[in-house]
């Protein structure tokens, strides 16, 4: 499974400021809809749904939301980077920056856990972190991610 897969370069987006955690799966509700043609709607209520049963802020100012939605094919994934980072219950109780939503079929089973065991292994490089802090171009920050994974594989 490759990151670039995953991830279109336009489901990466950069936000200046976001008010909460429930703004945040808004917007990522309308990634998911404007490029991949799913409800916002059903996206918010999922990564919500998800969310109640316990934090995806994993740390180091990471989260990686993530829910199974009917009408997918396969798992498709939305990057946001906030330059002010806000609450998002972590782990680590730091604020979150950097967020990586997958969004899977309800019948994924595997490949949903190898998708999020991907991403969670690409964020948990310090260096690709720093990077994707360091820029503000969703062109830029879709080629760190998707590059890392390729140099991660070498």
């Amino acid at each position: 499974m490759q990151l670039s897969s995953l991830l279109k370069p336009e489901a990466v987006r950069v936000f200046g400021t976001m008010s909460s955690k429930k703004r945040l799966f808004q917007e990522l509700g309308e990634v998911a809809h404007v490029v991949y043609g799913l409800s916002a709607n059903e996206v918010v209520d999922a990564l919500q749904e998800r969310e109640s049963l316990g934090p995806t802020g994993v740390g180091h100012g990471v989260a990686l939301p993530h829910a199974r939605l009917a009408g997918l094919d396969k798992v498709k994934g939305a990057f946001i980077r906030l330059e002010k980072p806000i609450d998002f219950g972590a782990v680590d109780r730091m604020p979150v920056d950097l967020i990586f939503a997958l969004f899977a079929p309800l019948d994924s089973g595997v490949d949903h856990l190898k998708a999020l065991a991907l991403v969670s292994r690409t964020l948990r490089d310090a260096t690709v972190c720093g990077k994707l802090r360091a820029n503000s171009d969703p062109a830029t920050l879709h080629a760190v991610l998707t590059e890392a994974q390729a140099s991660q594989a070498a």
